[in-house]
């Protein structure tokens, strides 16, 4: 346990978003890499692909959908098992070097085209990619501009373009050179038909291991990629570069300094190797946060005082002339939307309203051209949300889509859609997804704002850095209030009753708290406004109720702290979710967990974190499986 808590604090894990995996070494791979995709698949599932380099030639193998139209698509049969010894090749003789990829979308759409590996005009350089290149539509123009030729969509086809600008004959020097001039977060696999023994690899915020075998050697996104055939990793740090031939790897910064470091034994088995080192996977997800939300605004954030959703596909015209908003959703996802209400609200000045979807679709909403209704929707599939947005598209008002899923039946049944970019959420209760829902609509408040001109720029410009800092902050307070959460948690896994209190923006963080609290401990929950607790609540209260209180900086923090006063004086236990610096909290409540200061619009996003972390800590002490928590399923596509 002691280093694989080791290993994560030195090579934290990144959101899911693609599946990588390169091998170079003395076995015909093409068995390899499918093994290895299929290991990574729960990464990305949208496509995959595979390149094989044999006598000077790459031959790539695209496919869209899950693995098995890639099997089809190389000639293996569903029923027919992949061999971790190699099997048939796709070339004679067998290619012992390849690059494998299996995709979440995030720029073009699901098609082979867009799949990867992505190759250069030569057909010579091939690569694969996990991330986000945000200045991909710069890099392309010029690009274009010199007489490059693009086939796909996607901002990781530039990679394999910019490789092809620097290469002289050394493929590492021409990666680190088109390193240097990417900015994003990515890491990406490169191959070149000149090098058959040689693959080099790049890390950029996102994961990036490789595997030390015996006479051959593995690059990959996560572990379980190879962890069937060696055990002996090395972690790559952000910043870094490495050369992978079969007698092992070379890792050196990018300004071509050697990095020297120790091979490392993983003692994890497979189950826990896919969950990244983590007993569970809610777990690893509540970590995979920064990432999850970087991803989502990473991109759309181009400039200090603007938001970039141009994916966007309403009109000007037609946002200029909303007569309001209204948001459907069901869980979860209604709990990110009520914060969303506040953001445009704020920022935008636009009425909006907020509905439960499964009473929305049996009300008889007043509802027209003039509105905008969002459907919120992490799967895309929920069968309320979807029924709420057709209902609403039928009486004439313009539908978008927030979803986590490219080619959901949500992204279907919309005028237009705005994606998150969290990766696949395999744990039931919603964590990773709840905060880049919130970051989404944080991201559509600004650019409503924007757009309306309804907030002065360098307002919009000051959100705008808050909400840049936002991923760091999120890392930064999962670390430091883990053990004092344990500790509460240990005090109070045996309640019977939790009670959470919030007011303003502060109540969809209670909502969402109190919900993560009843999902997965099963423990019973209330979530209230604090003013409308001495309307029947307070009734609830004695010394044996914890009650946790949202009490970050806002504008109505005084009246908050009033609440909680009253709650103590009744004897509970409180909880306070207070923003640093803030010394009056600690005043009124028995426990204080802090989270770094932004702008009080934003806070829910980080005030969220301490109360998923009690919730999964409480379930945990209780012997509970957080994973798959009885009566509940991932996505509810029923009524």
């Amino acid at each position: 346990m002691a280093l694989r808590h080791a290993w994560l604090r030195q090579y934290p894990y990144s959101p899911p978003m693609c599946g990588i995996v390169g091998y170079v070494g003395g076995r015909p791979c093409r068995d390899l890499l499918v093994a290895g995709l299929e290991k990574l698949e729960y990464r990305g599932y949208d496509s995959a692909g595979i390149s094989l380099l044999t006598d000077g030639h790459v031959e790539t193998v695209r496919a869209v959908g899950n693995l098995s139209n890639l099997r089809a698509a190389i000639g293996l049969d569903a029923d027919t098992p992949v061999s971790a010894e190699g099997g048939v090749a796709v070339a004679t003789p067998p290619a012992t070097i390849g690059l494998g990829h299996t995709r979440w979308a995030t720029h073009g759409r699901v098609t082979e085209e867009n799949a990867h590996p992505h190759g250069d005009c030569t057909g010579d350089v091939h690569i694969v990619l996990n991330g986000i290149v945000e200045n991909h539509t710069e890099l392309r123009r010029e690009l274009v501009d010199s007489g490059h030729q693009f086939t796909s969509e996607t901002d990781a086809e530039i990679v394999a373009h910019m490789i092809e600008k620097h290469y002289d004959g050394d493929l590492t020097a021409a990666v680190r050179a088109a390193f240097a001039e990417l900015r994003g977060h990515y890491a990406f696999v490169a191959m070149h038909a000149s090098h058959p023994d040689t693959l080099v690899a790049a890390r950029q915020e996102c994961p990036l291991i490789v595997g030390i075998g015996d006479g051959e050697t593995f690059v990959a996104s996560a572990i379980p990629a190879f962890l069937a055939h060696t055990r002996k990793v090395l972690g790559m740090k952000n910043g870094e570069i490495v050369t992978v031939t079969p007698d092992g790897a070379r890792i050196v910064e990018v300004d071509s300094t050697q990095v020297d470091r120790d091979v490392e034994e993983v003692t994890w088995d497979e189950e826990a190797a896919e969950k990244g080192g983590y007993p569970t996977f809610m777990l690893k997800e509540i970590h995979e946060q920064p990432g999850a939300v970087a991803e989502t605004i990473a991109d759309r954030l181009p400039e200090i005082d603007r938001v970039d959703l141009s994916e966007i596909e309403l009109e000007p015209e037609f946002v200029r002339s909303l007569r309001r908003i209204v948001i459907v959703a069901c869980g979860t996802s209604y709990h990110a939307g009520l914060v969303g209400r506040y953001a445009i609200e704020q920022w935008a000045r636009i009425p909006v309203e907020i509905d439960i979807a499964s009473e929305y679709r049996y009300r008889d909403p007043v509802v027209g051209p003039d509105d905008l209704v969002i459907g919120i929707t992490q799967s895309g599939e929920t069968a309320d949300t979807l029924a709420a947005m057709r209902l609403a598209r039928d009486r004439g008002a313009r539908v978008m889509a927030l979803t986590n899923i490219m080619g959901s039946q949500a992204t279907r049944d919309a005028d237009t859609v705005l994606y998150t970019r969290a990766g696949l959420e395999i744990g039931v209760a919603a964590t990773k997804t709840f905060t880049a829902q919130t970051a989404a609509m944080y991201l559509l408040g600004l650019w409503l704002a924007q757009t309306q001109e309804a907030w002065p720029r360098e307002k919009i410009a000051e959100v705008v850095a808050e909400l840049k800092g936002i991923p760091s902050k999120i890392g930064t307070t999962l670390t430091a209030v883990d053990e004092r959460v344990r500790a509460i948690a240990r005090s109070h896994a045996k309640r019977d009753f939790f009670l959470y209190l919030g007011r303003n923006i502060g109540l969809p963080v209670c909502l969402e708290g109190a919900l993560k609290m009843k999902e997965i401990s099963y423990i019973p929950t209330d979530a209230y406004a604090a003013g409308e607790m001495k309307h029947g609540p307070i009734a609830l209260l004695d010394e044996s109720t914890p009650v946790v209180c949202v009490a970050t900086d806002s504008p109505i923090l005084e009246k908050v702290l009033s609440n909680v006063a009253e709650v103590r004086a009744r004897g509970a236990d409180v909880i306070a979710i207070a923003t640093e610096g803030n010394i009056e909290v600690e005043q009124v409540a028995d426990q204080t967990l802090y989270v770094p200061a932004t702008d009080w619009v934003l806070q829910p996003i980080l005030a969220i974190l301490p109360l998923q972390l009690l919730a999964y800590y409480v379930a945990r002490l209780n012997d509970l499986n957080v994973d798959q928590p009885r009566n509940l399923a991932k996505t509810v596509t029923v009524e």
